[in-house]
């Protein structure tokens, strides 16, 4: 793809929905980072649903931490994976009170560093709380990136930095939000709302939908 196809895209973009976010709840960068783990196979749906309650019994580290593991696996029944979410919920609160008196760092080999945090929950972290230019490459941005051959990369680290190289600097913070929501509602896996996609006359997929 182009630059020039590249750039016109996140124009649209940016023109349709200037101030894209994350549809995770949350109040504190740490209700965040607790979300973002959460969320790993799991909708964001699911998880505003289970944080509601926990956040409002619990929501700083000191609170979860003492809660616990167990304390932790009642408000997180609902969600896929939730005893091994407990698990590094928990211990990921008592190292941040530990090791970063409570805070979340602002440093990604730090958050890489915590349990239940990869690369991915990093990056949401880092681009959304912190403002880096930073792409979070999920199955919604993998597929995208794929289908409209705007980074095609065979695994989500190739398609990361294929999209930093070819996203231009304007749109970088951005772009992390704006190509989850497209692949989420739009340029969705088993059927792609092609006639009512923004960018449908740029996006270079072969096999577009009718309707």
């Amino acid at each position: 793809m182009t630059p020039k196809k590249v750039r016109a895209i996140f124009e649209r973009f940016a023109q349709a929905n200037p101030a894209p976010t994350t549809e995770l709840e949350y109040k504190t960068p740490y209700q965040l980072l607790v979300a973002v783990i959460l969320s790993a196979q799991a909708t964001d749906k699911s998880v505003n649903l289970a944080t509601r309650e926990l956040f409002k019994a619990a929501g700083t580290p000191q609170k979860i931490a003492r809660l616990g593991e167990g304390g932790l696996q009642p408000y997180l029944s609902r969600i896929g994976l939730y005893k091994t979410k407990a698990r590094n919920v928990a211990a990921m609160s008592q190292i941040l009170l530990e090791q970063h008196g409570g805070k979340v760092p602002n440093d990604r080999a730090a958050l890489e560093a915590l349990p239940g945090v990869g690369r991915k929950t990093a990056n949401v972290v880092l681009n959304t709380i912190f403002g880096e230019p930073t792409i979070a490459v999920d199955t919604h941005v993998f597929r995208l990136a794929n289908r409209s051959r705007l980074a095609p990369g065979k695994d989500v680290r190739a398609v990361e930095d294929k999209l930093l190289k070819v996203i231009p600097a304007e749109y970088l913070a951005n772009a992390h939000h704006w190509l989850i929501l497209h692949g989420r509602y739009v340029c969705k896996a088993a059927k792609p709302d092609c006639p009512h996609c923004l960018i449908n006359d740029l996006c270079e997929w072969p096999e577009k939908t009718a309707g």
